[in-house]
């Protein structure tokens, strides 16, 4: 695995999975409780499981490749969690975990254990995942006659995206 010694490279890195769970909450805390059992398709999945599953998943993914980070992971991979504050925590911790297993895998000059060449790979893959998971639900609401508006959705997700931190 090559020397990552750039601090700003990795500190830019781990900037943009904060960002990433920053829009999931953000998508998340924008949705009406009923919003959550909109279905993907006639017998897919509600978008309050696909929340679910993307918690389940980030932890599931940091116990099989970096197990000393691992924090206690949900039995149930598809479960709706309706409380916006305990859901935003929840996946506050997900998104924790993932940061401090590539970081310390980086630090450390480590591979991941079972799935990925470099630590990196692992938020890579998060961020992908959780995208096509988020067009999936803002599709589900289009579907289901309750589409969210480009005026809320922007502010939510590319602003968040696309804000310079630094002058």
């Amino acid at each position: 695995m090559p020397d990552t010694t750039d601090g700003s490279l990795l500190d830019a890195v781990l900037d943009s999975w904060d960002r990433n769970n920053t829009i999931l909450v953000n998508l998340f805390r924008a949705l009406s409780a009923d919003a959550l059992d909109v279905r993907t398709s006639d017998g897919g999945h509600t978008i309050g499981e696909i929340f679910g599953h993307l918690h389940h998943v980030r932890l599931v993914f940091v116990e099989e490749d970096a197990p000393e980070y691992a924090v206690p992971r949900p039995d149930e991979e598809w479960r709706t969690e309706r409380d916006p504050d305990r859901f935003a925590a929840m996946l506050d911790e997900s998104a924790r975990a993932v940061r401090l297993a590539v970081a310390g895998r980086l630090r450390a000059g480590r591979e991941m254990d079972r799935h990925y060449d470099h630590p990196v790979l692992l938020l890579q893959h998060m961020i992908w995942h959780e995208g096509y998971h988020h067009g999936q639900i803002k599709l589900a609401l289009k579907l289901a006659g309750r589409p969210m508006a480009n005026k809320v959705a922007g502010p939510l997700t590319w602003r968040v995206w696309m804000a310079k931190t630094r002058p």
